[in-house]
């Protein structure tokens, strides 16, 4: 898994806390866009989704369980997910909704009815 590490500013004198980009798989359907991001370790209550304006923000902190033992080789990082979406302006931001199963997080983002093609009846 290719990971990129991002770092943010918090707001207190802390150290910028580092991330890494979850890989994302985005989807359009009829009805708006799916958006499907890997965070393994990140559960239900380590997850952190803020909208604001066209932006949703995702964060998902790992749940990390420490071993007891020396470390003798790692490839991942300890470390949160972090990414941020530009959202189309088609997307009625109110109807937003968020599942988490098994590290896995869908997205689904409705289109507005305004923006939805539909039929016109001839009288």
């Amino acid at each position: 898994m290719k990971a990129t590490l991002q770092k943010a500013t918090r707001t207190s004198n802390e150290r910028p806390a580092e991330f890494i980009a979850p890989e994302v798989n985005i989807f359009e359907t009829q009805n708006g866009y799916v958006l499907e991001a890997e965070m393994p370790g990140v559960n239900k209550e380590g997850l952190e989704i803020t909208l604001d304006g066209n932006e949703i923000t995702i964060v998902g902190h790992r749940q990390v369980e420490s071993l007891n033992g020396n470390p003798l080789f790692l490839e991942s990082r300890n470390a949160d997910y972090r990414r941020v979406f530009e959202l189309d302006p088609a997307i009625d931001t109110g109807k937003v909704s968020a599942r988490m199963d098994q590290g896995v997080l869908t997205l689904t983002l409705p289109k507005s009815e305004k923006v939805k093609p539909r039929k016109i009846t001839v009288d």
